[in-house]
This record gives structure tokens, C-alpha cells and sequence, in this order.
């Protein structure tokens, strides 16, 4: 982060100093108290159980200043920024530290599922033609994506940064942050429906990360769903779809897997060229359509995309493989939605030399549709052929019914993770494979952390 002065931030976000010295440089911008330190703004948020604001006092004893909604206290000595709102004082202030890299290309990715692989499968291919920055984990959200604007400085040439919405309005707010130059929209799925309602009010949210498109801005979009394609030629900008069919602007054909790498013909701008991947899964090579496509919009060669392509790495948690001694382990904990739990599970089956098991847990979030949508889910594990599902949860008992109503023999269901990995440690054998998933909330992480 460039340093800033608190009385240039006070006046970006429209707040007022309180106390402390004007000229007191800020390097770093923090919401989380543990990692305030000197030259630290500390951010104190109002959440659903606890108020930040607690926290002020010993982050101004490690050398912070702070926003707060609140009057300084007495004798206060440290620079004190009153504002109405400190989440709404974050994002303005991320908004106007963006602003100081107006020459800067700047790619937004959103969709319901896949948003981080394909961000990550883009910084890759990016990055040995760019000094590219990109949003670290998953920091996509209100609090998240702000915060990683303040990671921008002078010496980047790019950066892709993820947007996540789960409600109305959200990606207003963050788009009016990030203010992106190319956006690119992976899929519409069920994911946050409950709150959304339709997928149409998905599609429409999403789009909304176009608001700040000028002339020159272009649109990326997964041109093999439904809805997303009929998004193409009818916009005030560019779009470029991408996807496997040859109705896209960039498609694939001839996909090969050797090993943990695929191999494929990218068919689109003109040309065709062979590419290589560090990944499995129909929906890598779609991630890396979407990079290879943004590469050559910014001016990189092929070769320089290549190269950058062979150093992608699945984000923790997101479809890493882990060959452990007696067996394989794909580790998917981070989040589920049934259109990503499908994916890996035919990721699962691709690569299994015997037995495969698929560790599911409850996907969250699906308001009306979790029963039917659980319910494919374990159809569609029966019908590609996975040998053996341990449900996890209320509504998993329904990916168990879907599984069992279809085929699949080898069918339990269990009420937590600690029954899940009891039952599992007696079905892991030598050449077996076994996939864990399930949303965040189901803390499927913790049997990953066992059998590693």
C-alpha cells in the first residue's frame, strides 16, 4: 500500500479527525485486530456478535489509528477518524485509493461457482508477461475485496480481483470500488438463491459488474450456460464468450489428460494453438479459455501465456490432490453448490484407478430447491458411477436417497464429520480415491485436516 496521511483519509471518506497528528502515515489498513500494527489503520466493524469498536484501545496501544462511530476518549493522543459508518468508510476509502491507478487493467470475476480457479487460472496465465496482482484466498466479499485494493501499488501492471455476492445491491458497492476495465462471469448456478430468489436475479446482479465499462471495456462470459449467452451482441460493450462448444468465441477441442495435466486445442481470435494445464476437469480447460482469452486482450503472446499457465495452482481447499501413500485424496472443503459438487465428482471419477468415494456434506443456501438439488446430486454420482457416498447432514440424506434411487450401492449417511471419517478410515484402501466437499458452514475441512 502506498502511505497515506489520516488527514487525507478522514477527507477521502468524509469523516472527520478527531485527534492525533494530521500528518501520520498510514501503510496498511487492517479489520482484524490481531494484525494491527504500527502504521495500521484499524477498521473496527459492527458485526451480528460483536462490535470491533471493542478492540480500539490495543490497537492504539500497538501504534494504530482507527475509524470509529464514536467520540474519541478523554486524552486521547492517537489519530482518531469519526465516521457514520466504518464498513461504508472502508469501501470509500478503498474506492479512492483505486483511483490512484487509473492506467492500471483491472479484471472483476464473479459467477456462481468457480470464481476463485478461474481468478487464479487468470493471474497465472497473466503473470509472466505482467506484474499482476490478485486478491489473496477468497477476500471477495464487502469487507474482503475492499481490503484488497489496499494491496495495489505502483509496480503492478494488472490485477484480477474476485467479486462475490450473496444479496441485492452488493455488487454495486463493488463495483463502484474496483471500477473494473474487462469483467468476466463464470456461470449463473443456484448458489445464495435463497436470497436472490431466481437465477435471472442472479444473471442481473452479476452484470452489474459492468456498471463502470467505459468504451473500451469487455465482458468475458461462460457461453455454454443458458442464461449467459444471451447476454452476448446485446450489450453497449464487447463480450467474448467462452466455453466447449463451438458457438463460443473461444472453444476447445481435442482434450487430452495425462496424468494431473490437460492437454487442449484452443479454437478462437483466429488461430489455433495447443495448451497445457496444471489441472483436471472439463471446467479447468473452460477457466483457462477465459485466460488465454483475456492474455491475448492484453496484448500477450501465446508462449507468454503458456508459461504462465504451467505455474496455476488450485487455491487451498479448491480440488487439491493430495497422493498420500495409500491413497488419493481431492480435497474440495472450502464450499459447495450442486453445479461444483457435479464437477468434482466427475473430476473423482476421471481420475480414480479403483474405488472412489465421495465424502459430501450439506450444501447451504438453497432455500426451496435443497431437497431437489441434493437429490441430483446424488443421481448424478450414481449415474457417472462413483462407488461409495458417505452423506453428511439433514439435507445430504437426500444426495443419499438420490444415490441410492439410482443405483449407487454403497450408500451411508452419518450426522456429523467425526462420524464421517470413522466410517471412512474402514473404506479407504490401497488405490482408492476419495473426494471431500460440502459448504463452509459444514467445516468438511476438518476431516481433510485428519486423514493429511
Amino acid at each position: 500500500m502506498k502511505a497515506m496521511k489520516v488527514q487525507e483519509i478522514a477527507e477521502a471518506v468524509g469523516g472527520k479527525l478527531l485527534c492525533g497528528d494530521p500528518a501520520t502515515l498510514i501503510t496498511n489498513v487492517q479489520y482484524d485486530s490481531r494484525n494491527v500494527g504500527e502504521g495500521s489503520l484499524f477498521v473496527p466493524i459492527k458485526g451480528e456478535r460483536v462490535d470491533a469498536h471493542r478492540f480500539i484501545e490495543q490497537c492504539m496501544e500497538k501504534g494504530a489509528a482507527t475509524f470509529t462511530e464514536h467520540e474519541a476518549p478523554t486524552g486521547a493522543e492517537k489519530p482518531y477518524i469519526k465516521v457514520e459508518n466504518t464498513l461504508k468508510a472502508l469501501q470509500k476509502l478503498a474506492a479512492f485509493y483505486r483511483e490512484q491507478f487509473s492506467s492500471l487493467k483491472l479484471v472483476g470475476v464473479t459467477g456462481s461457482v468457480g470464481k476463485t480457479s478461474t481468478k487464479e487460472m487468470i493471474a497465472a496465465a497473466l503473470s509472466e508477461g505482467l506484474n499482476v496482482m490478485k486478491t489473496q484466498g477468497n477476500k471477495n466479499s464487502q469487507i474482503g475485496m475492499p481490503c484488497t485494493m489496499f494491496d495495489l501499488s505502483d509496480e503492478h501492471e494488472s490485477a484480477v480481483i474476485e467479486m462475490g455476492i450473496s444479496e441485492f445491491g452488493e455488487m454495486d458497492n463493488l463495483c463502484d470500488i474496483a471500477r473494473p476495465d474487462i469483467a468476466v462471469i463464470t456461470n449463473i448456478g443456484m448458489a445464495h438463491i435463497e436470497n436472490l430468489k431466481t437465477q435471472e436475479n442472479i444473471m442481473s446482479e452479476k452484470l452489474k459488474i459492468t456498471n463502470h465499462f467505459d468504451k473500451d471495456g469487455i465482458l468475458f462470459v461462460n457461453g455454454d450456460d443458458k442464461l449467459l449467452s444471451t447476454l452476448c451482441g446485446k450489450q453497449p460493450f464487447k463480450t467474448v464468450s467462452f466455453g466447449l462448444s463451438e458457438t463460443n468465441d473461444y472453444y476447445a477441442d481435442n482434450i487430452q489428460t495425462y496424468g494431473f495435466d490437460t492437454k487442449f486445442r484452443c479454437i478462437g481470435g483466429g488461430t489455433e494453438k495447443n495448451f497445457t494445464i496444471p489441472a483436471l476437469g472439463i471446467h479447468s480447460v473452460t477457466n483457462a479459455l477465459a485466460a488465454i482469452a483475456i492474455g491475448r486482450t492484453l496484448a500477450l503472446d501465446d508462449d507468454t501465456i503458456q508459461k504462465g499457465l504451467s505455474g496455476y495452482k488450485n487455491a487451498p481447499m479448491r480440488q487439491q490432490i493430495h497422493q498420500l501413500e495409500n491413497f488419493t485424496l481431492i480435497d474440495d472443503s472450502y464450499n459447495a453448490s450442486p453445479e461444483a459438487t457435479k464437477v468434482s465428482l466427475d473430476v473423482l471419477k476421471s481420475i480414480s484407478k479403483e474405488k472412489s468415494i465421495a465424502v459430501l456434506a450439506d450444501m447451504l443456501e438453497l432455500g426451496e430447491k435443497a431437497q431437489s438439488e441434493h437429490y441430483g446430486v446424488g443421481k448424478h454420482l450414481a449415474e457417472i458411477g462413483i462407488d461409495s457416498l458417505i452423506a453428511i447432514g439433514p439435507l445430504s440424506e437426500n444426495t443419499a436417497k438420490g444415490a441410492e434411487e439410482n443405483g449407487c450401492k454403497n450408500v451411508i449417511t452419518v450426522k456429523n464429520n467425526e462420524e464421517a471419517y470413522t466410517i471412512l478410515k474402514t473404506q479407504i484402501n490401497k488405490n482408492c480415491t476419495v473426494l471431500v466437499k460440502g459448504s463452509r458452514g459444514m467445516h468438511t475441512d476438518e476431516i481433510v485436516k485428519k486423514l493429511l
